[in-house]
């Protein structure tokens, strides 16, 4: 999935998900998919073979929404809870047995989730801070681009942005895009000391130039008009091997992140699935504006990354 040409709407995604479908099932869990949109999602990726669904909720609730979605789920696993703080505690609990090896969000909100993945109970935690990312197709750009932190980083530090970052980079190298090019993202493109993310963006260069940071080209501070359109960045005489390709932008915060993400979908028809990366395994997020392509895509992004963290494995 190295930068293809765009040829049709979310087609990135199609592809992602056909990747996706060449490996092993992932044994994911379901975390409280009570309402039609999300069990559909998980029951169509089952059914495409991109997971083996694990269903963590209130059986009465589930079979409600199966049967309000017109899915049948009596082939899968389920796991009765009492409510969405429950279904969330036994997923993480279904990850650190082995039986599941990824985490698929329902209708429960994201800050539920994520509490119960760090709990120092669970298990889940690596060296790395969490952060979501969200892998987008738009059809105005001529390359997959991933945005990051839009969900779970409200207001990240430098070291949280090290992270971030890296998080990205990895995500980026399981989807197929070799050497990837992140842009660190300000308000304009010339470090200022009175614009803290100015200095963080030059610092995280400089920290990529050192091998702090690896396996991608860095450059910023950069604007968002000269991190994904070459001639804005040659009208501003940047000289940058990322200015005008980039395939990662990191945002300077939470807020910046998401509304750029949904600025991108609902205005310039882009496509998005989205993840949260860092812990022992990938968390697929959804939203319940997502539809069938999103939600399978989110699976399968799920999938690669699990794929590459096993070859990583197996070359240690």
């Amino acid at each position: 999935m190295d930068e293809p040409v765009h040829n049709g709407q979310s087609a990135r995604l199609r592809e992602i998900i056909e990747a996706a479908a060449a490996e092993p099932a992932l044994p994911m869990a379901v975390v409280h998919p009570v309402d039609a949109a999300s069990i559909a999602g998980a029951a169509r990726a089952a059914d495409a073979g991109l997971i083996e669904a694990l269903l963590v909720g209130p059986e009465r609730r589930l079979r409600r929404a199966a049967e309000e979605a017109e899915v049948d789920i009596d082939g899968f696993s389920l796991f009765d809870t009492e409510h969405s703080h429950a279904s969330a505690r036994r997923a993480v609990e279904l990850v650190r047995t082995g039986e599941a090896r990824g985490l698929l969000k329902g209708k429960l909100h994201t800050d539920e989730l994520i509490t119960a993945v760090l709990a120092e109970t669970a298990g889940l935690r690596t060296g790395r801070r969490l952060s979501h990312v969200f892998v987008m197709d738009v059809p105005a750009y001529d390359r997959p681009l991933l945005i990051t932190d839009a969900a779970v980083n409200i207001a990240p530090s430098l070291d949280d942005k090290v992270d971030i970052l890296s998080n990205a980079i990895d995500l980026a190298l399981a989807l197929g895009i070799h050497e990837p090019k992140a842009a660190i993202l300000c308000a304009v493109e010339t470090v200022n000391s009175s614009m803290p993310c100015t200095v963080e963006a030059a610092a995280l260069c400089k920290m990529a130039d050192r091998g702090q940071i690896e396996n991608a080209k860095v450059d910023g501070p950069l604007a968002f008009d000269n991190a994904v359109d070459l001639e804005a960045a040659r009208t501003k005489g940047i000289r940058s091997e990322v200015a005008g390709r980039a395939n990662i932008l990191v945002a300077p915060d939470l807020e910046a992140g998401n509304m750029l993400a949904k600025q991108l979908e609902y205005m310039a028809g882009a496509q998005a699935a989205g993840i949260v990366v860092g812990a022992r395994v990938p968390i697929a997020l959804t939203s319940r504006a997502d539809d069938e392509v999103s939600r399978m895509a989110s699976c399968a992004v799920a999938s690669l990354l699990l794929a590459r963290q096993r070859e990583q494995a197996d070359d240690r």
